[in-house]
């Protein structure tokens, strides 16, 4: 291994440098948050956030003794791009649900370009050899996770050291610990510090580096032998179990890939010397470089298929655009296969060192506002929309609103005044809606709703006129529903309380023959009755016995009884509903 390292000795000042610059990148961490969650940040203050963060983190990984201005300016410049990435993509209030994987776009393409600054600087940047490259990658990965661990264990202790303290009455470390002023420098800390020792003793760091490469290696055949008997039954069950089987195809399927990759590497190491020499472990290696082209290749077919049922979504346009990458990699895999037989692994090596500048140039351009994947689809869907290939109780309304950003959020302005009254109808009710969760599903129109469920409605005691309001809530799926069973209504005229029972709940379906065994319904709550209570001109559905829905005097009455001890039994007189003179649900008032 080539790898840059921190050897024992050679610089004692890093590690109280790093531990004093994780103290203070937590401290301005917190200035810029604040003590609350914060769940809506500036795009200012999550600049600047994104700026001390990635600065620092940089620094403690590439900085060595002999070349302190160069690592400095490496961290500055790593910190300054995801500041100004961060900043145009504008504060997290406006944020969509897609945004995390920018994020994770700029995360990988600072991760690559890491290990690559590492290794060009031992040539004087005059090129990048690739076994330094491969070292500083894994290095950087084991050095990562060790950092956290070394986290998880300060924190643990501090929790425990507390609750020692907190025995014999001294509550000020348990307090502290749970202020952000203390916990978050204690975190930087404890993380700056930690990976400054690991650096310093190389060797450990290295072993371990070796462990885990061996036991990935290991697992190599595994996965081999399973991704192959997998292809080769393809042609034996076809590709519609896949489709049936699972709405996450794709996800699974580069998600193998990328495990074929990283056991391919563990294997093959940085050379001929650091690769593994076990026969087994190479035809593995060998049979998972051919096994990636084709499960790209299916990813791919799902996904378009995918596309062309539902169309454009940011997450879609995501997954297409990691299968392109997939389908790069997996091609210039199998082309060194090909090409270099049974040295395909000298091929492979060079090739792994091109594939990650173009994934880290890729990834670096998908962090950035510039492509725009919540436009692409808000045209795709909006259009979808318009033609009439979705109705608009079909349509996906809560993603155009939520899901989509700015974007589809001036698409959902302008959808108020189309040409299609239900369009306008809908798309005005959801943008009345402030948070996502207020709409549980796009309502139709409930014209068409109301006239099917009179004609599968029975009111009793006898035939009265029923409220148009009390028709809007009997539709809602916790009482009467939308589908075809039908419902029995117990309401007088000009009451304000109503029972709906669903028919279906009471029906015994017809049976085969005379002597087969009866069905019933076996849900506990099927032939509850539905109560629905009239407030204001509107029906809401209420449960009797639940005190938390009861008028506030009477809330405020039995909080006061409760406290001053006036609980009693009496006998009252109660109401419940009969079927066939059987009591059916609780009783009530």
């Amino acid at each position: 291994m080539t790898g840059e390292s921190i050897e024992e000795g050679s610089w004692r000042l890093f590690p109280p440098l790093m531990a004093g610059i994780g103290l203070a990148t937590g401290l301005i961490v917190h200035g810029l948050v604040g003590d609350g969650l914060a769940p809506d940040i500036g795009a200012f203050r999550l600049a600047a956030l994104s700026f001390v963060t990635v600065t620092a983190i940089l620094f403690g990984f590439v900085a060595i003794r002999d070349d302190v201005p160069r690592s400095g300016l490496f961290a500055l410049g790593g910190g300054t791009v995801a500041a100004l990435i961060l900043y145009f993509n504008g504060p997290t209030s406006g944020w969509s649900a897609s945004e995390g994987w920018r994020m994770f776009c700029l995360a990988v393409a600072l991760g690559i370009a890491a290990p690559l600054f590492q290794s060009a600087r031992t040539t004087a940047f005059r090129s990048i050899p690739y076994p330094c490259a491969h070292d500083s990658a894994w290095t950087n990965v084991v050095l990562w996770c060790l950092g956290w661990v070394f986290v998880a264990i300060v924190v643990i202790l501090s929790f425990l050291l507390s609750e020692l303290f907190n025995l014999i009455g001294i509550r000020f470390l348990r307090n502290w610990l749970q202020e952000g002023w203390f916990w978050r420098p204690l975190v930087g800390l404890a993380f700056g510090l930690g990976l400054a020792l690991l650096r310093e003793h190389s060797r450990i760091v290295r072993m371990l580096q070796k462990v885990a490469m061996l036991v990935l290696g290991v697992l190599a055949p595994v996965l081999a032998l399973g991704l192959g008997l997998f292809l080769l039954a393809l042609p034996f069950t076809g590709l519609q179990p896949l489709w049936d089987a699972t709405k996450s195809t794709t996800p699974i399927l580069l998600a193998c890939l990328i495990g074929a990759l990283l056991l391919v590497n563990a294997v093959i190491g940085d050379g001929e010397d650091d690769g593994s020499g076990n026969r087994v472990l190479r035809w593995a290696a060998f049979a998972l470089s051919l096994t990636m082209l084709p499960l790209a290749a299916i990813a791919s077919y799902a996904l378009r298929l995918r596309i062309g049922q539902y169309g454009y979504t940011p997450e879609r346009l995501w997954a297409l655009t990691f299968v392109v990458l997939a389908c790069v990699v997996a091609t210039a895999y199998l082309v060194c296969v090909i090409r270099g037989r049974w040295r395909w692994a000298e091929r492979v090596r060079p090739a792994n060192l091109m594939l990650a500048m173009i994934v880290c140039g890729v990834t670096l351009l998908l962090a950035t506002p510039l492509l725009s994947f919540n436009a692409i689809s808000t045209r795709d869907q909006v259009a979808r929309l318009q033609s009439g290939k979705v109705a608009p109780d079909r349509f996906d309304w809560a993603a155009l609103a939520f899901d989509f950003g700015a974007p589809g959020r001036a698409a959902l302005r302008r959808l108020k005044s189309s040409a299609n009254p239900e369009i306008r109808r809908i798309a005005a009710d959801i943008e009345r809606k402030p948070r996502r969760w207020d709409i549980d599903a796009v309502t139709p129109d409930p014209v068409p709703r109301i006239a099917a469920l009179e004609k599968r409605l029975r009111v009793l005691p006898r035939a009265v006129t029923v409220p148009i309001a009390l028709k809007e809530a009997l539709i809602d799926p916790g009482a009467c529903g939308a589908g075809e069973g039908g419902c029995t209504l117990l309401y007088a005229e000009g009451a304000r309380r109503a029972i709906a029972l669903r028919d279906d709940c009471f029906t015994v379906p017809d049976q085969a023959s005379p002597s087969a065994p009866v069905a019933i319904r076996i849900d506990r709550d099927c032939g509850r009755p539905i109560h629905l209570v009239e407030t204001a001109g509107q029906w809401k559905p209420r449960d009797p016995g639940d005190p938390g829905q009861r008028p506030d005097g009477d809330r405020a009455a039995i909080r006061s009884g409760y406290r001053d001890g006036k609980v009693e039994i009496r006998t009252v007189p109660r109401q419940q509903v009969f079927v066939g003179g059987v009591p059916v649900g609780d009783p009530f008032e």
